[in-house]
């Protein structure tokens, strides 16, 4: 199957299976339909997607997992996706000790989050998590989640995390990659939000009248729309050049040029879903700002993802240290 028809699956399935209704149930605090949809996922292939094929899973190449993730974020699916089905599974894959966790991962029957201070301070999702790790100084530590912080998106949760037991030492390679992961798979997320707000918007610029014309007809709205369309369609081909870097043996890549792919790819898709959020609350006007619209679940999802993962400045000079060789 290609990345494809890969993703259209996973769009077929999401959309059948009322992933907004879950996100909303989620936000009131039951999970279960949301963890229903995780099962389904892991019927999928989803969950296993970077689990290494020795330990349970698929070891599918990056890109796949970003063609998965975005549509995740195309379905604002809540839960710790780019730590469950990113970062988590490639730190414990270079831990000793782990393969029941992994092996859970790739079953579906195993959520996890973590936080990586001090570019992610909290652990997304600890209520829905059976397995919490901490990640700090190269160290890696199972954790337990601490004091809870509100989320500007409702359907997400932060928690502080107090380590409980060391699962390994001298791991900064693999911290850096896991990190390196699981900001593709925010950034795909990023990206799928972005397409959706816009999907929305194009709808509604249809239907809508004023003054006895659809506001899609006027040229303030299509030239707005046809921005966030340029936008969206120039993130996308930052996110596959990373995903490509991160993958196994491509020629001529080392981490800091992974890095850098990484980096300037969550730059451009945070941007081009931020401009994609600001224009579909110029489109659908006060309806847009009301909590009971469904475009509220992806407006909340942009703002809570655009600074997680390292923020915008944090990424911008990572791309600047990198191509000019630090020479400021």
């Amino acid at each position: 199957m290609s990345g494809t028809e890969f993703g259209a699956a996973l769009h077929d399935m999401l959309s059948d299976a009322d992933a907004t209704g879950a996100a909303r149930r989620w936000a009131d605090g039951d999970l279960a339909p949301g963890l229903a949809l995780w099962k389904r996922l892991a019927g999928m292939g989803v969950t296993a997607l970077a689990v290494p094929e020795a330990r349970g899973g698929l070891g599918a190449s990056p890109l796949d997992l970003a063609v998965a993730c975005e549509e995740l974020g195309h379905h604002a699916l809540p839960g710790p996706a780019a730590e469950s089905l990113a970062a988590v599974p490639v730190l414990l894959a270079a831990l000793e000790g782990t393969g029941e966790w992994l092996a859970g991962l790739a079953a579906g029957d195993l959520i996890a989050t973590l936080a990586m201070p001090p570019r992610l301070p909290y652990a997304a999702d600890a209520e829905a998590a059976g397995l919490v790790l901490l990640a700090e100084d190269g160290t890696v530590y199972r954790a337990r989640p601490g004091t809870g912080h509100r989320s500007v998106d409702p359907a997400r949760s932060l928690s502080g995390t107090h380590a409980e037991q060391v699962l390994g030492r001298d791991a900064d390679g693999a911290v850096a990659r896991a990190f390196d992961l699981g900001t593709l798979a925010c950034s795909a997320q990023l990206l799928g939000a972005g397409r959706a707000l816009l999907e929305a918007s194009v709808r509604h610029a249809r239907t809508r009248t004023q003054f006895g014309r659809p506001v899609g007809a006027f040229q303030a709205v299509k030239h707005r729309l046809a921005d966030v369309a340029i936008g969206l369609e120039f993130a996308r081909p930052l996110l596959e050049a990373a995903a490509l870097s991160l993958g196994d043996g491509a020629p001529g890549d080392d981490a800091a040029t992974a890095g850098r792919d990484v980096s300037a790819a969550k730059v451009a898709c945070a941007d081009a879903a931020y401009r994609a959020a600001r224009a579909a609350l110029q489109v659908h006007g006060a309806i847009g700002y009301t909590a009971e619209h469904d475009l509220s679940l992806w407006l909340a999802k942009v703002r809570a993802l655009v600074p997680a993962w390292g923020s915008q400045a944090e990424h911008r000079a990572r791309v600047l240290r990198e191509v000019t060789g630090d020479l400021a």
